[in-house]
């Protein structure tokens, strides 16, 4: 009987860390695409504002997050440099990431 428990335990002892583990996983690899998806929403923004394409910048940031399943926090032009901050959630838990796009210096 002492080695059932002793067996059950162990197995749900590994369980428990596998779950750990692949949630931590998981976490990464979203905050990573929430990363790609503010660097993208920053490129168009810097686009739109430099005229590469028509639109108003921060609408244009808009879209990309939103057509990633994301949303716009903040969007801030200064001159042709845009930064943009996104929010998604992960496992109900609120998650947000910032970029920066524009020109480079001179």
């Amino acid at each position: 009987m002492a080695g059932t428990l002793l067996s059950l335990g162990i197995a749900v002892c590994g369980a428990t860390v596998a779950a750990s583990l692949v949630t931590a996983g998981a976490a990464a690899a979203f905050g990573q695409q929430l990363a790609g998806i503010a660097d993208a929403a920053a490129l168009a923004a810097a686009d739109a504002a430099s005229g590469a394409i028509t639109g108003i910048p921060c609408d244009r940031a808009a879209e990309v997050a939103s057509a990633t399943g994301a949303e716009i926090v903040s969007c801030s032009l200064d001159g042709l440099i845009a930064t943009v901050e996104v929010s998604s959630s992960f496992l109900r838990l609120p998650a947000s990431a910032t970029a920066r796009a524009g020109p480079p210096p001179s």
